[in-house]
């Protein structure tokens, strides 16, 4: 038995990759669930995570962007190295990982 969850996306955002393709900034996986380091840094447990951020035309990692503004004891001048390390941590760059399916009948932004 399948079960649903609705996720509210940026209208502009990209499609869903298929499972291991090149992550395109579609922001289904943060939307549907907080990651590990949102777990361990963020306290976030549940629901949308609160670092996904809309960035030009598609979703980043706010912890891999700016993880200064969401954890203070980083210092702005850690941003790179914190961005590296939050990166590494996500497996950024390792492809899709989200095994959501998308109903198209039900519009975008379902998970």
């Amino acid at each position: 038995m399948k079960s649903f969850q609705e996720v509210e996306l940026h209208p502009l955002s990209p499609e869903k990759p298929p499972y291991g393709a090149p992550c395109n900034g579609c922001g289904i996986c943060c939307a549907a669930a907080p990651c590990p380091v949102a777990f361990v840094f963020l306290f976030q447990f549940r629901g949308k995570c609160r670092a996904l951020l809309w960035q030009g035309d598609r979703y980043v990692c706010g912890m891999v962007v700016s993880p200064d503004r969401y954890v203070k004891l980083i210092p702005r001048r850690w941003r790179e190295s914190g961005g590296r390390f939050f990166a590494s941590r996500i497996a950024s760059g390792a492809g899709c990982d989200s095994y959501a399916e998308i109903d198209n009948g039900a519009g975008r932004g379902g998970a």
